[in-house]
């Protein structure tokens, strides 16, 4: 193993994508699947390259992954496990011992990490396969932690309605900075109210509403790129079909 306590890390400001991709896999599998973490570099691979909860779904090879960890591996993000019997590596992540994370930060981080910018409501949804996280004010909490450790970004309060989070990790060259909103929708001026008309409702129980629509349309959406993508497997599979069957015409002269 990697002895981590001798070396020396520099902060981490950046990540490049692949790095991103690699190192949320990391974390997602020991969260999600404790008996088969750490990963070998084809585990690594393979959920790198898996098609649900991921956007974009990528293509890469264990060479790609490799120098991922390789590089993660400098940076003491990731450490390497060696084996009796010259059994195949292992990889694990240092996250908990480069940044002082709850176990609900480093869910939410890692969700971003493998889709990136998310509503609220989604993120809620979706973190919570790794971790729960009981309501929105409990999300809330954990973003304004990861602020302040400049690893999230916001497009605006996180009080506001329909406001956007993303991780605070890409390359300035990548220009990912979320914009920011001009005004939040909670600091808008009410307009005067005549008498006798009835009072609005509560903000809280409307932004509820808000978030949970927010969530279903994430998760929709999340649905539809993966039948696009098994849509576009199948047809890659057809045209392997009429190919087969074009050949085998010509083989018997038809």
């Amino acid at each position: 193993m990697d002895s981590f306590e001798d070396q020396e890390h520099p902060p981490v400001s950046e990540l490049s994508r692949r790095q991103r991709r690699v190192l949320g896999v990391l974390v997602e599998k020991a969260f999600t699947t404790p008996e088969y973490y750490p990963l070998t570099l084809k585990a690594a691979t393979n959920g790198c390259n898996q098609k649900s909860n991921r956007a974009p779904v990528s293509s890469y090879n264990e060479d790609d992954v490799e120098e991922a960890l390789d590089e993660l591996r400098e940076m003491g993000l990731v450490t390497v496990i060696h084996t009796d019997g010259g059994r195949a590596p292992r990889y694990r992540h240092w996250m908990r011992k480069r940044f002082s994370l709850s176990e609900p930060q480093l869910a939410i981080l890692t969700e971003l990490l493998l889709r990136g910018r998310q509503s609220l409501g989604e993120l809620r949804s979706r973190s919570s396969r790794m971790v729960s996280i009981d309501s929105l004010d409990q999300l809330r909490e954990e973003l304004a932690g990861l602020q302040g450790l400049n690893l999230l970004q916001a497009s605006g309060s996180l009080e506001r309605r329909g406001v956007e989070v993303d991780h605070n990790l890409y390359a300035a060259k990548e220009g990912m900075s979320l914009p920011t909103a001009s005004a939040d929708v909670a600091d808008e001026p009410s307009s005067p109210r005549a008498a006798g008309t009835p009072s609005p409702a509560p903000a809280a129980a409307s932004d509820g509403r808000v978030d949970a629509l927010e969530a279903v349309i994430g998760e929709l959406r999340t649905q539809n790129q993966e039948f696009a993508v098994e849509i576009s497997s199948l047809r890659e599979e057809l045209q392997r079909l009429e190919d087969n069957m074009e050949r085998l015409r010509s083989e018997l002269g038809g």
